[in-house]
């Protein structure tokens, strides 16, 4: 309960603090059931029946009510949900009741578009394929950005494109969503047109099991690598936080966006990369990583983590990161793999390297700089821990990487169940550095609790 109360405080105070971004109270509240008619008046006791009519009578301030029923949505023109804009202090809200589900079918589009709109929230609705027929996008801003769009309570699954499909928005808020079962992933989009993803937020969402359906089948469909969120190049920021992203057929977190900041998150059982960051000034703090290959135990190019960019001199950080392979086969991290002559700097703090697998070790770009401070590795079936150029540092002399780096085994509570807290004779425990801009770790729990903190992604109590 305590994580509970923490987690939503914390997404609390970044709400109130999107300043704007935050929906305002209704001036008028109109309703649409499977049991209304269009003539209506829109009221509690007698509302319109069609979603897509019934949000163009809206105004800014306005709030409809999705009463409890199946929607099926099929043509483009009449069925797609179009809402007009809002506007600052009186925006458009859309809310479902529970059992409110917009189903979509003949290859429709999208069921709802935000192309182009502004000071809009989309809350509480199941959004979906009929009965497994073709139907692609859940929520789509494509061609025109979108502005001020807060995406909450949603459950979004069994589409055969994006849960989310999003080309180009500024100030976008995703809360408390489950995106699954989606085949061409649960949050992306193509290239932007003017500046891609700007200050948009990703917070206590799940994101899993991408590429997992099409069409009523379970896949895998015709798209490569589907992702759980893949993130063309993009101005930023973009923030992705208390969230799971599992399961998917591609990366877990593919991101091309200037300062992306990932943290408190879970990134697991991921068929290809993990997290993959390309964007200057990118970090990742207080995140679990683990799975690569879901269930496939044969080797696989794929990695845990992947830093690549094309900008000399891009900055990146890791910070109280857990990482665990099973696999091996293959390295276990790439920085600037495809391009080694390109420099970036990284930072790497307080993290624990794990792999049980055979030769996993971790691969540097001959010309990019590692700050390595207070870190863990654990690789029993590799001799090999990182391979910087033409410089390979083993399990003998991993001190040789930095200030307080170490080898020996994290102690967690079981890697093999996927269960990563820390034993009381971890040597990851009290090792670390504090920094004073990191206060509590994966669950909430205040760092640090003793002289020091702990390594990776839990403190122990």
């Amino acid at each position: 309960m305590k994580k509970v109360l923490w987690i939503v405080g914390f997404l609390f105070g970044w709400v109130l603090g999107l300043k704007g971004v935050e929906p305002f109270p209704s001036y008028r509240v109109y309703y649409v059931s499977p049991s209304g008619r269009d003539t209506y008046p829109g009221t509690a006791d007698k509302p319109w029946a069609t979603p897509a009519v019934a949000v163009t009578r809206l105004r800014p301030g306005d709030t409809l009510v999705v009463k409890k029923g199946i929607y099926i949505l099929s043509d483009y023109e009449k069925d797609r949900i179009v809402p007009p804009s809002g506007r600052p202090g009186a925006w458009i809200t859309l809310r479902g009741e529970k059992g409110a589900i917009l189903a979509g079918r003949e290859n429709l589009a999208m069921l709802i578009d935000l192309s182009g709109k502004e000071y809009i929230c989309i809350q509480n609705l199941e959004i979906t394929s009929f009965s497994g027929q073709p139907c692609r996008d859940g929520i789509a801003i494509l061609e025109k950005p979108a502005h001020h769009i807060v995406l909450q309570d949603l459950v979004i699954h069994h589409l055969d494109e994006f849960g989310v499909n999003i080309q180009d928005g500024d100030h976008l808020l995703v809360s408390n969503c489950r995106i699954h079962h989606c085949g061409f992933g649960a949050i992306g989009g193509p290239q932007g047109n003017h500046g891609g993803w700007k200050n948009v937020r990703i917070l206590a969402s799940e994101l899993s099991y991408s590429g997992h359906y099409y069409q009523g089948t379970s896949g895998p469909g015709p798209y490569d690598r589907p992702d759980g969120c893949g993130i063309e190049a993009s101005e930023g920021p973009v923030e992705i936080a208390f969230t799971t992203v599992a399961h998917n057929r591609g990366d877990g977190i593919d991101s091309k966006a200037y300062a992306t900041y990932i943290h408190h998150c879970t990134v697991a059982n991921n068929r290809c990369d993990g997290i993959k960051l390309w964007g200057d000034k990118s970090k990742v703090e207080n995140s679990l990583v683990y799975g690569r290959g879901d269930g496939n135990k044969e080797g696989t190019p794929w990695a845990a983590l992947v830093i690549q960019s094309e900008r000399e001199g891009a900055s990146f950080s890791l910070t109280h990161l857990t990482i665990d392979d099973e696999i091996g086969q293959n390295y276990m991290m790439y920085v600037q793999y495809d391009t080694p002559k390109t420099r970036v700097n990284v930072t790497i703090q307080n993290c624990i390297f794990s792999s049980r697998g055979e030769r996993a070790p971790l691969f540097v770009g001959e010309r990019s700089m590692i700050l390595w401070e207070n870190n863990l590795f654990f690789f029993p079936r590799c001799e090999e821990i990182v391979v910087h150029g033409d410089q390979i540092y083993t399990k003998n002399d991993i001190s040789r990487l930095g200030i307080s780096n170490h080898y020996g085994n994290p102690f967690f509570e079981d890697a093999k169940n996927q269960r990563y807290f820390l034993h009381s004779q971890s040597p990851a425990i009290d090792a670390g550095r504090f920094l004073g801009y990191i206060t509590n770790d994966r669950n909430g729990i205040s760092r640090p609790q003793r002289k020091a903190p702990d390594l990776g992604a839990y403190e122990m109590p």
